[in-house]
């Protein structure tokens, strides 16, 4: 029975899997649809705790402050949506699970022991789509450059032609010569 439950999960577990501990601060870049256009969204904050190992049911949670108010979000650490993890910096912390950080405000929240190690997790399919995604992004861009010229184009030609016939309509009075009014009637 176990053979057949790693059998099952082998096809959703990550090959690198990030070693993520409470209060490392982190980059997690996910993908995002909405409707048919697919983005890149990067969440920056700190690890408050990571639970059920390296499993398929692990999970950490991300808690940054943004705007004054605090966002917390449980990731799974096998998501297909995650595209990389970037460790920015690892703080010493002596607990497991960092709730403390929830009540405090200001220069309170601030950890004094920072060390500085970059570290980043990156899937290899990941990096594909990511590139992929890019082109598309990058040709759409172009498709709607030349559809705008086209359009700027069509408007200039209507321009020209609507030009065109009200100077059709000046041109019966030859260039120079002014419309004589009487002084009499100029005087009315």
């Amino acid at each position: 029975m176990q053979d057949l439950m790693k059998l099952v999960e082998s096809k959703y577990v990550k090959k690198n899997i990030p070693a993520l501990r409470a209060g490392d601060i982190i980059k997690v870049h996910q993908k995002i649809k909405e409707g048919a256009k697919e983005r890149i969204q990067v969440f920056e904050g700190i690890v408050l705790r990571v639970r059920g190992g390296k499993g398929l049911n692990g999970t950490f949670t991300v808690r940054r402050v943004s705007f004054g108010i605090g966002i917390e979000r449980v990731f799974p650490l096998h998501l297909p949506t995650i595209i990389k993890i970037e460790k920015i910096k690892s703080i010493k912390v002596r607990r497991s699970r960092l709730y403390y950080l929830r009540g405090l405000i200001g220069k309170g929240a601030k950890r004094r022991k920072e060390f500085k190690e970059f570290a980043m997790w990156e899937e290899p399919e990941a990096e594909k789509e990511e590139e992929a995604l890019q082109k598309q992004l990058e040709t759409e861009a172009k498709i709607k450059e030349e559809n705008k010229k086209k359009e700027q184009e069509e408007l200039d030609k209507k321009f020209a032609q609507t030009r065109g016939e009200t100077g059709a309509q000046d041109q019966s009075k030859p260039e120079g010569t002014k419309d004589v009014v009487s002084e009499k009637e100029a005087g009315k």
